[in-house]
């Protein structure tokens, strides 16, 4: 078992619990941040990284992982610790009135708050329903590009008809050996620019549909497939050679435990007053689109600005004794 502590917890690395992160760090405090994925970056990176975001403020157009490169860059600073691929599962009051936070790696944490910033809960893939897929699981099957040089050379089949797989199919064929696409139906749910440079390359021949198929096997020895086994409707299957499977089926959206922690909820989202962002436990604050109070706007520029009020009401749980003289970041810079 690993145990830390630190001054707060924030459940969530997308966008908005990045952004906190600088906040915080701005105030002087110290973070840990929990996220069930196995990279940073929430939806942004794992739906639709290739997507042009358009209304970030002093970016005309940002693409989704671009916006998370330069958050992660921006929080560097303050060096968070990251728990990735692992859920907060139990959240209990000390008798001095912090917080012990435990994960589902066993993983403790004291604070003296927690910030959630965990979009609409916690997010786990849509596994497809394949015999014996744990042992290949993170030694040739992935839910989530990190890296694009890891797959270059390789023979990649991506499994799946939305943004998030067509994106990555017209990215990976710049560098990959072999890209098939699979997919039950020739139209794609993504947008028509994408659907369109898809086809593209698929004439070309650096792209090999495969439609109407759905994956129903993996071949392979230790974790190391050498085929995907596909097959029509019909039950007409055929292997197509394979060094990775990346399936792209979507996450699995659900509060989890957040449910269980005694907060008000509406919706399953996490009611706060503003405009502290805070809940109904003093000391834990919800950000982002988890949390609703009346007129929000589910925007990722709305998380910013929940950031920084949550943060702010952190710091007197923090430093109860202390004064903060409020300065601009053009005043105070960034501490080193």
């Amino acid at each position: 078992m690993n145990n830390f502590d630190t001054d707060i917890v924030i459940i969530g690395a997308g966008p908005v619990g990045l952004f906190t992160i600088f906040e915080a760090g701005m105030l002087k405090m110290r973070c840990h941040v929990v996220d069930a994925l196995e990279a940073v970056g929430g939806q942004c990176t794992a739906l639709y990284p290739e997507k042009p975001i358009y209304d970030i403020p002093a970016h005309p157009s940002i693409l989704a992982q671009e916006l998370i490169d330069k958050l992660e860059t921006q929080a560097a600073p303050f060096a968070p610790t990251y728990h990735l691929g692992q859920t907060v599962d139990k959240v209990t009051r000390t008798m001095a009135g912090s917080w012990h936070v435990t994960t589902s790696k066993n993983t403790t944490i004291n604070c003296k708050a927690i910030i959630i910033a965990a979009g609409c809960g916690a997010f786990g893939p849509n596994r497809p329903p394949m015999e014996n897929l744990a042992e290949y699981e993170g030694k040739s099957v992935f839910y989530l590009v990190n890296k694009r040089e890891d797959f270059r050379d390789k023979k990649v089949v991506i499994a799946g008809g939305g943004d998030s797989a067509v994106d990555w199919a017209i990215s990976l064929s710049e560098l990959a050996e072999k890209i098939y696409v699979v997919h039950r139906r020739p139209k794609f749910r993504c947008a028509p620019e994408s659907a369109d440079k898809l086809q593209a390359l698929a004439d070309s021949g650096k792209i090999e549909l495969v439609i109407p198929y759905h994956i129903v096997s993996l071949e392979g020895i230790e974790g190391k497939i050498y085929s995907v086994i596909v097959s029509t409707l019909e039950g007409e299957k055929k292997a197509l050679e394979a060094d990775i499977l990346l399936p792209f089926f979507g996450l699995a959206m659900d509060l989890g435990a957040i449910a269980n922690w005694g907060l008000n909820l509406e919706h399953n989202h996490v009611k706060v007053t503003t405009p502290h962002m805070a809940t109904s436990e003093s000391g834990i604050f919800a950000i982002g689109d988890i949390a609703t109070y009346e007129g929000k706007l589910k925007l990722i520029l709305s998380g910013f600005a929940e950031a920084a009020q949550a943060a702010h009401a952190a710091r007197t749980l923090i430093y109860p004794d202390e004064v903060l003289h409020f300065e601009y970041s053009t005043t105070s810079g960034v501490p080193a």
